[in-house]
């Protein structure tokens, strides 16, 4: 799976073809043990995170929202995608 970006022991990443499961935009977070499904308008699509992570994952989905986007769009055309910077 290729990886977006990587700060503070997560690391973020997108499937290519990958609306299907879940049908909107997101990104796949894991933190040591924990693993999420992050929609990118911040909801909690399924796994799980700790809270500080979580937030601090929020707080750089906001900063980088149309790069996400960008991404997502490439990703679902199978079209390879830039990592985005990290916090």
């Amino acid at each position: 799976m290729p990886e977006l970006s990587r700060f503070y022991g997560i690391i973020i990443t997108m499937y290519y073809n990958d609306s299907v499961q879940h049908h909107k935009p997101h990104v796949h977070a894991s933190y040591g043990e924990y693993e999420a499904s992050i929609a990118l308008d911040g909801e909690l699509i399924a796994g799980r995170m700790p809270a500080k992570q979580y937030r601090i994952i929020s707080g750089w989905m906001a900063i980088h929202e149309e790069e996400l986007y960008e991404a997502w769009n490439n990703a679902v055309q199978n079209k390879k995608f830039n990592r985005i910077d990290p916090l």
